[in-house]
């Protein structure tokens, strides 16, 4: 069936390119796929087609997009480079770089982690299907971290009952807007889709779950506006950090879609940061569960956050 997506546009997306605007408000395609809907006419502005993806949005303007049934996805092997942290005959904990989509779907059906597992592994779980191979969490498009992934059907199926049962731990480190406060705290908010924007999650919203985000203060910026946070995931909600640090109105640095705004920051250092981070400033640095099959614990760190991000923390530090 097809899908009819309506987008606002609101203050700080006006003047941007009409492909540009829509692959920022809903990342779930590519700049390069909505180029195409529009040029095909699937875009339409007060009820008129519009087919120019260079068209400038203005603010309060609407648009329709009608996202045609998707067909099948011919999954293929791509070389693809794939820091690897550990491996066994049962999973393997890999990196996956801000930008790079977790598994195949309309607008994304090349260059996804699920290409690049096909390649570097002989085996790979297919439980749930060669599009989501290995597949047993994911991370968003521009979150840049850790994935434990699937070689055998045995432990993909064990893997998914010991996230159900929160027997995984999960840590990240964000950038976010503003001083937090407390040195320490629990933000305990049920998510579900925004009543507001059904293309993006929410606390005020239809169908809540709980979720529950844990994290400690590790450094504040007064003179940028910003401040660093390690953080505990204790449940997996779709963008649960990302929504959990807007509601307490910290944005992540760069995280346009739930309320990164750059006037809020204090510092022309911290604004010539933002454009230089071209992902929103949110990274799983570090999984730790226990092995399946074995029981044995697995204990993976990043030895270092992506950059620009290192470069970045020691300008704000001088």
């Amino acid at each position: 069936m097809e899908e009819i997506l309506s987008f606002e546009v609101r203050e700080g997306y006006e003047g941007l390119r009409l492909d540009q605007f829509l692959s920022k408000v809903y990342p779930e395609y590519s700049r390069s796929f909505y180029q195409d809907l529009i040029e095909k006419g699937f875009v339409l502005k007060n009820q008129q087609v519009v087919k120019k993806p260079s068209l400038k949005v203005k603010l309060n303007e609407v648009y329709f997009v009608t996202i045609p049934p998707s067909t099948p996805i011919e999954v293929e092997p791509e070389n693809i480079p794939l820091k690897i942290y550990y491996e066994d005959e049962d999973l393997a904990v890999v990196y996956k770089p801000p930008g790079m989509v977790v598994h195949p779907s309309v607008g994304h059906t090349s260059g996804t982690l699920v290409n690049a597992l096909l390649y570097h592994f002989k085996n790979v779980s297919m439980y749930q299907g060669r599009e989501r191979a290995g597949i047993v969490h994911r991370l968003d498009k521009d979150t840049a971290g850790l994935l434990v992934v699937a070689k055998s059907e045995f432990a993909h199926k064990e893997l998914q009952k010991m996230f159900q049962n929160r027997e995984i731990d999960k840590k990240y480190k964000a950038i976010v807007v503003g001083l937090v406060k407390k040195d320490y705290g629990m933000i305990d908010l049920p998510i579900g889709r925004s009543i507001y924007d059904r293309q993006k999650m929410g606390t005020v919203a239809t169908n809540l779950r709980d979720a529950l985000t844990e994290y400690w203060v590790e450094k504040r910026w007064e003179k940028h506006n910003l401040t660093m946070v390690d953080i505990k995931l204790h449940t997996g909600r779709t963008h649960q950090i990302r929504v959990h640090f807007s509601a307490i109105g910290h944005p992540l640095l760069n995280d346009e879609v739930y309320g990164f705004k750059k006037s809020k920051l204090t510092s022309d250092t911290a604004k010539q940061m933002s454009d230089l981070l071209n992902f929103h400033a949110l990274v799983a640095y570090s999984l730790t569960f226990k092995h399946p099959r074995s029981g044995k614990e697995i204990k993976v760190q990043l030895e270092n956050l992506p950059e620009p991000i290192p470069y970045i923390l020691e300008k704000l530090n001088d």
